[in-house]
């Protein structure tokens, strides 16, 4: 197989953006589980907390999760008294969670703290240097939706 220099590049991109995600993934999650949640529990305790009330049906496609799991993480996270249920006054298919005042504490007392370690694991980057790579992989995802087939 003779790959052109382009395509060798390619790859190398996609190892080393692998790599670096993986790298800082593994980083901000045990931020995460240290404080007794795991991250897609943080990241719909986080949602809510940003977002305001959600459809159930909703968070799996704003988080990037199988709407087939987030029942059970819903049911989590209520048993932990972080979020309730609440039915939807005009429409009665719809559900929304809602963020309880312990899921509100919770995060007001955690958030600042993944906020510092993100930022921390980017100090690597100038600002301007973060702005660019905001770019070009904004550029990049919106790219690859012109390219499915």
């Amino acid at each position: 197989m003779n790959q052109t220099k382009d395509s060798k590049q390619s790859l190398k991109l996609f190892i080393v953006l692998s790599r670096a995600f993986k790298a800082l993934n593994e980083e901000i999650n045990k931020n995460i589980q240290e404080n007794g949640l795991n991250p897609t529990e943080f990241a719909v305790l986080e949602l809510l907390y940003h977002k305001g009330d959600q459809p159930l049906q909703q968070i799996g496609g704003k988080i990037l999760l199988a709407s087939g799991s987030i029942t059970y993480v819903v049911d989590k996270l209520e048993q932990k008294g972080y979020l309730k249920r609440a039915a939807c006054p005009k429409d009665r298919r719809v559900t929304y969670a809602q963020i309880t005042e312990n899921g509100r504490a919770l995060i007001n007392d955690i958030f600042p703290n993944h906020e510092n370690r993100i930022h921390e694991l980017m100090s690597a980057l100038t600002p301007d240097e973060k702005e660019e790579t905001i770019q070009m992989l904004k550029k990049l995802g919106l790219s690859i939706k012109d390219l499915s087939y």
